[in-house]
């Protein structure tokens, strides 16, 4: 054999290998993309027990709901309250209750001594004794004057005598009555309606004056409350008499009393700008306390359907909103949506998604972030 024979075997033996090594570059990369375009089941970041565990929502369309929610606060209602005031001087003995006390009607509530109290139980004593004065001396009249031995004059006299005395009488048991109807130096203190003390400012051993303002007790029936409600000039023409509204309060999370506004005050507060509305709420079981903070939301249901989810299968990030979109057990798609307005728990949605495609309803942040890394 030639050297050119031998020189031309090896450039045939070099073609040969790049070839070879060319077809395996090729073999390699086709596998490579025949991989990519497989899906990896261990890829998915979140453990199919976990996914077996989460409700699936449904998008749907719902009755669109105008609303605005506003701030006001529980208190008594004025029509079922008591203020009890001192009606004479004197020391209070004992005071029966204390503030939150349940009290019935007719129960003593505080005892005092008072020396107005037996300035009117002497009253009494000398009023009944010129009653009986005035009865013996009408008797002895009209004797005489059927003797003739007095004129019609002095019998109309004895007459009067008698009718004043005993007017005298009745104004002295009035006042009494009016004082609790002791007639000694003590005065008591009787629960007037059934309900809870809510204001106490008396103390044993006190002295009482009846010139002063201040009560000493304050009872309320809190069957049902009074929420007044501060309503901005921006919102006024949002409210109106005998809106449905849904009251929440921090005591109760997730508790919603519904009832509508009774009553517009239709005046201006001119420090705080604010118009004050009335709701009357029935309180089963006392869960409403007077001075607890309370969410209103006014609630306007409109004819028009929009694509409702529930608020909690939102994820807000970086300013937007954004849910998870369930396609499979395997196949869970972040997609930013735009949210039209959020009210009672619902979010209704003004672009983003379809009626009927299906959502993550919980552990939603968890797998937005297990996603995203």
């Amino acid at each position: 054999m030639n050297i050119a024979m031998i020189d031309q075997l090896k450039k045939l033996c070099s073609y040969a290998i790049v070839l070879s090594i060319g077809f395996i570059f090729t073999g390699l990369a086709a596998c490579e993309r025949q991989q990519r375009s497989q899906p990896d089941d261990n890829a998915f970041p979140i453990a199919d027990s976990i996914m077996a565990t989460i409700p699936i929502d449904t998008v749907k369309y719902a009755n669109f709901i105008d609303a605005v929610t506003l701030n006001g606060k529980i208190t008594y209602n004025e029509n079922k309250v008591v203020h009890i005031y001192p009606m004479v001087s004197g020391r209070v003995q004992e005071v029966n209750v204390s503030l939150g006390d349940y009290v019935h009607k007719g129960q003593v509530l505080l005892t005092m001594m008072s020396g107005d109290m037996a300035s009117y139980a002497a009253d009494l004593v000398n009023a009944n004794s010129q009653v009986e004065i005035a009865r013996k001396d009408l008797e002895a009249t009209r004797d005489l004057y059927a003797g003739g031995l007095a004129s019609q004059k002095e019998y109309a006299e004895a007459q009067a005598n008698y009718q004043s005395a005993l007017a005298n009488l009745h104004r002295i048991q009035q006042i009494l009555n009016i004082n609790g109807g002791n007639h000694q130096s003590t005065y008591v203190i009787r629960a007037p309606i059934d309900g809870f003390i809510v204001n106490k400012q008396v103390t044993s051993n006190m002295m009482i004056r009846p010139d002063n303002s201040s009560e000493l007790l304050t009872i309320s029936d809190l069957h049902n409350v009074w929420v007044i409600v501060n309503v901005y000039e921006s919102n006024i023409n949002d409210v109106h008499d005998g809106d449905s509204v849904q009251i929440t309060t921090l005591a109760y999370p997730g508790k919603v009393f519904r009832g509508r506004i009774s009553q517009m005050m239709h005046v201006l507060d001119p420090v705080n700008k604010v118009m004050q509305v009335r709701i009357v709420l029935p309180n089963p079981g006392y869960m409403l306390k007077p001075e607890m903070f309370a969410s209103v939301t006014v609630v306007h249901p409109e004819k028009e359907k929009m694509l409702c989810i529930p608020d909690k299968d939102l994820v807000f990030d970086h300013s937007r909103y954004y849910v998870l979109v369930y396609h499979g057990p395997r196949n869970v798609e972040i997609r930013p949506v735009v949210v039209h307005k959020e009210v009672n728990g619902q979010a209704f949605i003004s672009s983003g998604l379809r009626a009927g495609e299906r959502i993550l309803g919980d552990q939603q942040l968890f797998i937005y972030q297990a996603l995203n890394q």
